[in-house]
């Protein structure tokens, strides 16, 4: 068994992880900016969304792609890319003079993001020993909060540097774009790509030395015998969409469908917009986004903490409950003017996605795949997550206009009801279980 604190481990982890934290940041950041940028360049409502929503339309295309790079050039190359990608995004954006420019500098971001979503989670989860996957895969989710947390407070408290507060805004990115990057020059190679895809059964051997140093050497060699015995009965049956994958394949597209019908990506961009509908003022709706950022950072660590106690399937009807609690008193309240317990009920419905789905999402799917096709499974449900990202950003404004707000949240608190029956119904346990067994649970080996 793998020591419980192996401070190399803990460190490439968290320096995968720290992708998130960039992603979450540059995910966020554009809240505190969209409304000057409409102003600026006269967008309508419908170019306003597109400008909106343009980072997201880059996700999906990292996220259709980020297998690629993974598996051909390796997870750690992938990951020094993406902070490359990060930086020329943020420069970008903050020196646009035109939205066309501003749009391209958020696509290439969104690039980089979609790409990190496949890239990081993937990394973590073949280093880290299975009694510990879970919260060591789970600190993408925390560094994607943390950064959605540093997001929200920088741009309160560049909200005052006047007109041209957004490129402060959007640009100060750049800074852990760069610090990520150098610390990726100090991540080794997966052993599960190096000895399963690259065939470096020498060199995936050693990374295996240190990231479990407490089994003996007969108990590596297994390991290694294990990962690629995994691949050799797989590789015929490399093809991604087959009767053999079925299970996986609808796990991966339905936890990344209903992360986003719950309506999270549409609040996190449009937190201040929806504070200011209750009446509060521009500067205290900001302040109001500092504390969904901090309740995310919370709830999130009290998810981390749970995740290999509890379980993932545990955690989802956790989450379920809370989604469904709080979106549906949010709609009752709009319908009714009740704004008092508006903030109230969105704290709760991100302290339950924290929790719940902010929590499993990545860990879950970097966990069901086999590992001829884990690259491909993080790109389902990566790509899902962000098509329909995407299109709840590029639809939200005209949504709020078309329909009162109750409405808007009454859609989401009904999908969050057939969620919590996916979950009680076909979502199985994987806590505590190595990704070779979990193959032979799902029955694709």
């Amino acid at each position: 068994m793998a020591s419980s604190s192996n401070p190399r481990l803990f460190y490439w982890a968290l320096t995968s992880a720290l992708a998130g934290f960039i992603f979450g940041f540059d995910t966020v950041v554009i809240s505190g900016a969209e409304q000057r940028i409409q102003e600026l360049w006269g967008l309508s409502a419908g170019k306003h969304g597109l400008a909106m929503s343009m980072a997201l339309w880059g996700t999906v295309l990292g996220a259709l792609i980020g297998w690629w790079p993974a598996d051909r050039y390796g997870r750690r190359q992938t990951l020094l890319w993406i902070g490359i990608l990060y930086f020329v995004s943020a420069v970008g954006s903050a020196l646009a003079t035109e939205i066309n420019t501003f749009m391209i500098a958020r696509f290439i971001g969104g690039v980089g993001i979609g790409i990190s979503t496949i890239a990081a989670p993937l990394y973590i989860s073949e280093i880290a020993p299975a009694e510990r996957r879970g919260r060591l895969t789970g600190m993408f989710q925390f560094n994607i909060v943390s950064g959605i947390l540093v997001a929200f407070l920088s741009n309160y408290l560049l909200g005052g540097l006047g007109e041209n507060a957004w490129r402060w805004m959007l640009g100060v990115e750049a800074i852990p774009a760069l610090a990520y990057t150098v610390m990726c020059l100090g991540v080794p190679e997966s052993p599960r790509w190096l000895i399963g895809i690259k065939g470096d059964r020498a060199n995936g051997l050693e990374i295996l030395r240190q990231t479990r140093a407490d089994d003996s050497e007969e108990a590596l060699n297994a390991k290694a015998d294990e990962i690629a015995s995994g691949v050799s009965a797989n590789v015929e049956k490399a093809a991604f969409w087959t009767n053999r994958l079925r299970i996986p394949i609808l796990l991966g597209f339905l936890i990344a469908f209903f992360n986003q019908l719950s309506g999270i990506n549409a609040i996190l961009y449009f937190a201040p917009r929806i504070f200011e509908l209750t009446g509060l003022g521009e500067k205290a709706a900001l302040l109001q986004s500092v504390g969904i950022g901090v309740t995310n950072l919370v709830f999130t660590c009290v998810g981390l903490y749970l995740i290999d106690r509890l379980g993932r399937k545990t955690l989802l009807l956790v989450g379920s409950f809370g989604y469904i609690a709080a979106l549906g008193i949010c709609s009752c309240a709009f319908f009714t003017e009740n704004f008092a317990i508006v903030p109230v009920c969105i704290f709760g419905f991100i302290a339950a996605h924290a929790v719940g789905q902010g929590a499993v999402i990545w860990v879950f799917i970097s966990e069901i795949f086999p590992n001829v096709n884990r690259a491909a499974g993080q790109t389902l449900g990566s790509a899902t997550h962000w098509v329909f990202a995407a299109l709840l950003t590029l639809l939200f404004p005209k949504m709020v206009e078309a329909f009162a707000a109750g409405y808007v949240f009454l859609f989401f608190c009904v999908m969050m009801v057939i969620q919590l029956i996916w979950v009680v119904t076909m979502v199985p346990e994987t806590k505590g279980v190595s990704l070779e067994k979990i193959e032979k649970t799902l029955g694709v080996r």
